[in-house]
């Protein structure tokens, strides 16, 4: 799959994680692109097919024939979530990384908000008002997220929102594992990441149906849960290491070829002569 860059280095890297959501992508980029249409800097979308099986790849090839901003990673087998927002990571371009489902749930419009509310913090977390899921989901989402705070001594209102924005230098120090996304507040705020909460708009699933539900995510969800707290614990803080002396160091020049090294300077009593 062949990638189509910005004509010019991006501030703001969008990274959507994509799987068979072939209808939604169209309507998802465009209104991205109107989101930020008033954006004073340059800013990329990278699309992130965790191997989709229905008309995804083909809709993204198109859509990057005709918008410049727009980049398009495929995994070859499917990975989930967390590795796909990894991969967008990784190549992130811009000093500012905001994610957003690919379901046209989480709304584009909400993005400027998100990176006014950036200034004095690292993080930007969106808090859904007015949640449009069914009761079973929004109840089940309601308990995970009151064990996982407790457990990990945390105060995140809604961790499930993908709609956030980051300062990149953060992302790139995240540990990587399969269902990191469940826990990036928590793992981001370890390397002394600035976290702030703002209400963002949520919108009914207007196609297909959602891929996350209780049952294959329970158990997993809950082994997590205790490895992050583990990793907690274990947690090295490199922000306590502070140089307080040293020499500073100027390096010699290395000799040419043909150059003659200095004579080494003469001890007391040597009168200099052979």
């Amino acid at each position: 799959m062949s990638e189509t860059a910005p004509q010019h280095q991006p501030e703001l890297s969008i990274v959507v994680p994509v799987y068979n959501e072939a209808e939604s992508l169209p309507i998802l980029v465009s209104e991205i692109r109107k989101a930020l249409s008033g954006a004073d800097s340059a800013f990329e979308i990278i699309l992130v097919d965790d191997a989709s099986t229905d008309a995804s790849p083909g809709v993204m090839r198109q859509l990057a024939t005709a918008n410049e901003h727009l980049r398009l990673i495929r995994h070859d087998r499917n990975l989930g979530q967390s590795a796909a927002l990894i991969a967008g990571f990784e190549r992130a371009r811009g000093t500012i990384v905001v994610t957003l489902d690919a379901d046209l749930q989480n709304d584009p419009a909400d993005i400027p908000r998100l990176l006014e509310n950036l200034d004095d913090c690292d993080v930007v977390c969106g808090v859904r008002t007015k949640r449009q899921d069914s009761w079973l989901r929004k109840v089940s989402s309601r308990i995970a997220n009151a064990v996982r705070n407790w457990i990990t001594a945390e105060s995140i209102t809604d961790v499930g929102c993908s709609l956030r924005a980051y300062r990149v230098e953060y992302l790139r120090l995240l540990p990587v594992f399969d269902g990191m996304h469940r826990f990036l507040p928590t793992l981001l705020r370890l390397n002394g990441a600035r976290i702030r909460e703002i209400e963002v708009n949520h919108r009914p699933r207007r196609f297909g149906t959602s891929k996350y539900g209780v049952h294959n995510r329970l158990w997993r969800g809950i082994a997590d849960l205790f490895g992050v707290r583990w990793l907690q614990k274990r947690w090295i803080d490199r922000s306590v290491a502070h140089e307080v002396y040293g020499h500073q160091v100027s390096a010699s020049p290395e000799p040419s070829p043909g150059d003659t090294l200095p004579a080494p300077a003469a001890r007391a009593g040597d009168s200099g002569e052979a």
